[in-house]
């Protein structure tokens, strides 16, 4: 299999392309930081930032430009941003986590299917952020919705390749230790949960979680293209 991860430096894009690559399959990433493990390990790799769609299209082009078809496609990366009051953050952030986690996305898409590549299956790494409007995690759960949306439009375009947005459930990567860092707030009740959860097997590392991923992948075939879905409702 041929397959494509954005975000491959940490997290989950990190433990899906380390499995990858373990398991035999051909890998190509991008982060703005080299993994020069999983490089070396046989990962396709491109530094770009995603926040740059000039450069970045280039550079991601460049290194895609050779290969005919990819059977998986998975957008993972994106960004947080701070969890504070909608009123309190400011449209240069909000930009910004738009830029990341919504339109880098479509210049990837386009980029992808230039030349009439074939695409099997493309999985864009939701949240339940986009469906539940919880107070503080404002650009995130906006940009989030709007990824489902855009998920939704190209499946809608592009009826030969099969897409889902997909909430992989809670995770422990670097973005949960900053969440879990936080004070005690009433006003943003789901860091409680986020506490509670964080080394229990409620939130598993990245890899491990990457490894259910990976056997979900296959079934998402069944739901309807552009569709959402929750892996803890599957």
């Amino acid at each position: 299999m041929k397959i494509f991860i954005s975000g491959v430096s940490s997290g989950l894009g990190y433990g899906l392309a380390k499995v990858y690559l373990a398991m035999g399959e051909e890998v190509y990433g991008c982060s703005r930081r080299k993994p020069k493990d999983l490089v070396e390990q046989g990962l396709h790799f491109a530094g770009i930032n995603l926040n740059d769609s000039v450069a970045g299209k280039r550079d991601f082009c460049k290194l895609i430009n050779d290969v005919p078809n990819f059977d998986l496609v998975i957008l993972n990366a994106g960004k947080l941003g701070q969890i504070r009051d909608m009123k309190e953050t400011s449209l240069e952030d909000l930009r910004e986590t738009m830029e990341i986690n919504v339109w880098s996305n479509k210049w990837l898409l386009d980029g992808f299917f230039a030349d009439e590549r074939s695409i099997e299956q493309v999985v864009a790494i939701s949240s339940g952020a986009s469906q539940s409007g919880s107070r503080g995690w404002n650009g995130y759960s906006v940009s989030k919705s709007a990824l489902n949306m855009l998920i939704k439009l190209y499946a809608g375009e592009r009826p030969q390749t099969h897409f889902t947005s997909l909430a992989p459930g809670l995770i422990d990567t670097a973005m949960q230790d900053y969440l879990t860092s936080l004070p005690q707030d009433p006003r943003y009740k789901p860091l409680d949960i986020l506490k509670a959860a964080k080394g229990t097997e409620v939130m598993p590392d990245g890899e491990t979680c990457a490894r259910r991923l990976i056997e979900m992948f296959p079934k998402l075939l069944r739901v309807e293209s552009g569709s959402y879905a929750d892996i803890r409702k599957l």
